[in-house]
């Protein structure tokens, strides 16, 4: 990994961090050979995107990745939409695909990040800590390397714990799973189009009979899982294991939260106090509108030209 100091339009720099291209195949074993689909936009294949390095704070109205600092919280998904697309072409809040891609990765190359995910440390590591400023969050990459998405310190920091973050490109709507198809959302972030099986609606479901099921729950109770006890009556479609909507195998325990009323958009990652909830960088809350906002909530950008 590589990291570069990218400007914005108003010449203030981010730091961020360089992802080249690579297919499913890659990521996740038996996979499809073929490109992952943060790497698309529009139709066209990107050799490279980009990635903060750190979650975001907000200066002048704008998205910054920068060191030792505290992360923005208290922002809509629309405020985060719009801190990051303020700062000039080619700047989004990070997408689903692109955390997705992150993710796989760093669970192929056994480097699943660490983080803040018990007030300041980390649960299976407590010696493992980071900068506190508020005896729950810490400041942005004040944690180990084992906190980098890499395990180095050119990685991407805190995508683990600390406070949860803001993806486009994926929502909940009524239970429906709806995604803006490949890294489109990296430019628009309202495209969306229904998940279907066989002509099917693909729904997150309780109720026997859904398309997916989670079957450890009394009825009426289920509002997630763990993603190893995601359980489906289909032959899960590639496209939800690309994007980290449905484990790979069975060693991912981060929890899958999910709203099945209404309009839920997509944080990703966990917070200070989730434990073993939020582990390895997985976890997933598909269960606030995105009206929320809350201390628990920030986000970082991405940039792809």
């Amino acid at each position: 990994m590589s990291n570069a100091l990218i400007y914005d339009d108003a010449g203030k720099p981010s730091i961020m961090v360089r992802i080249p291209k690579f297919r499913v195949s890659d990521v996740i074993p038996g996979g499809p050979d073929k490109i992952h689909s943060a790497f698309i936009v529009d139709g066209v294949e990107k050799d490279e995107l980009f990635i903060s390095k750190y979650q975001n704070i907000i200066v002048n109205e704008r998205a910054y990745s920068l060191p030792f600092q505290e992360p923005a919280v208290n922002v809509t998904f629309d405020e985060a939409v719009a801190a990051c697309e303020l700062k000039g072409p080619g700047w989004h809040l990070m997408t689903n695909a692109e955390w997705a891609a992150l993710a796989l990765w760093s669970k192929k190359n056994g480097t699943l990040p660490r983080g803040n995910n018990d007030w300041g440390s980390n649960i299976d590591h407590p010696d493992e800590k980071g900068i506190c400023f508020d005896d729950c969050k810490v400041l942005t990459g004040s944690g180990p390397d084992t906190w980098a998405h890499d395990h180095t310190r050119d990685g991407i920091f805190d995508l683990c714990g600390n406070v949860w973050e803001w993806c486009s490109g994926v929502r909940l709507l009524n239970g429906e799973l709806q995604i803006v198809p490949d890294n489109n959302a990296a430019r628009r972030t309202d495209r969306w189009e229904t998940v279907t099986v066989d002509g099917k609606t693909l729904k997150y479901s309780e109720t026997e009979g859904g398309l997916m099921l989670t079957t450890n729950k009394p009825k009426g109770s289920w509002n997630g899982c763990r993603f190893n006890a995601l359980e489906a009556d289909i032959d899960v479609p590639d496209i939800l294991k690309e994007l980290a909507l449905y484990p790979v195998d069975d060693t991912i325990t981060d929890y899958f939260w999910a709203g099945l009323k209404g309009e839920r958009a997509a944080l990703r990652g966990g917070n200070w106090y989730h434990g073993s909830y939020a582990r390895s960088g997985f976890a997933l809350y598909l269960g606030a509108p995105p009206s929320y906002a809350s201390i628990y909530v920030g986000f970082r950008a991405a940039f792809v030209l």
